[in-house]
C-alpha cells in the first residue's frame, strides 16, 4: 500500500484508534450535511475496514488522513472507482474531513497529493469528483485543484432518494489541467 506525504499531511492506511473520530465525524450532522444519512457506529466501523481491504488488496484507495506535526486523524481522501449504476465511469477523487480540520486548505493539499498519485502513479487519463449540485464548498475545491465542471454532466443520483441532494454535479481533470502545487 502506498503513503502519501504533503508538507502538512500524511495519507494513510486506516488504524483501529481512527474509528472513534471516524465515527464521530460521521454521526455530525454538518459532515454528513450532503448525504441523505450520519451513519452509526457500526456503519463507520464498516467503512473504515472497506477502505483499508482496497488499499491493501490494490495499492489505493480512501487514506485515513493526519496532521504531520501532531499525527491527528482529520478524515480520509482518495480515489475510488465509480460505483456501479451511475451515468458515467472513471474513477473519482474525494475527501471528508471532520469540522475542526474545515478552512485550513487540507482538502486542497490532500486533493492534490492523491491527483498527482492518479496521474503519475496510475496512469489515469482523466479524474472526477462528484458531489451533490448545494454543496459549494467541495465545488470551490475541486475548481481549486483545476477541475471544471460541464452542465451537461449534472444528474440525479440513482444512489440517493428523491430530494434536494439527489441533483449531483461532475467535475473533471485531465493531466494536462492540473494547477501546480
Amino acid at each position: 500500500m502506498s503513503e502519501l506525504r504533503t508538507d502538512r499531511l500524511v495519507l494513510r492506511g486506516w488504524r483501529e484508534s481512527d474509528l472513534d473520530p471516524w465515527a464521530a465525524m460521521n454521526a455530525d450532522p454538518q459532515v454528513r450535511e450532503y448525504f441523505p444519512d450520519v451513519l452509526t457506529r457500526e456503519q463507520s466501523k464498516a467503512s473504515a475496514a472497506r477502505f483499508q481491504a482496497d488499499l491493501d488488496r490494490r495499492g489505493w484507495g480512501w487514506w485515513a488522513v493526519e496532521v504531520r506535526t501532531t499525527g491527528e486523524f482529520i478524515g480520509f481522501t482518495g480515489l475510488d472507482p465509480v460505483d456501479e449504476g451511475m451515468p458515467f465511469t472513471g474513477v473519482e477523487c474525494g475527501w471528508r474531513l471532520a469540522r475542526r480540520a474545515w478552512g485550513h486548505g487540507y482538502a486542497t493539499e490532500a486533493a492534490r497529493a492523491v491527483i498527482g498519485f492518479g496521474f503519475e502513479r496510475l496512469g489515469l487519463a482523466e479524474i472526477l469528483a462528484v458531489t451533490t449540485a448545494t454543496n459549494l464548498r467541495s465545488q470551490a475545491v475541486m475548481r481549486r485543484i483545476g477541475m471544471t465542471r460541464d452542465p451537461a454532466d449534472d444528474f440525479d443520483d440513482p444512489s440517493v432518494p428523491d430530494g434536494p441532494l439527489r441533483r449531483s454535479v461532475v467535475y473533471r481533470l485531465r493531466p494536462e489541467g492540473r494547477r501546480p502545487v
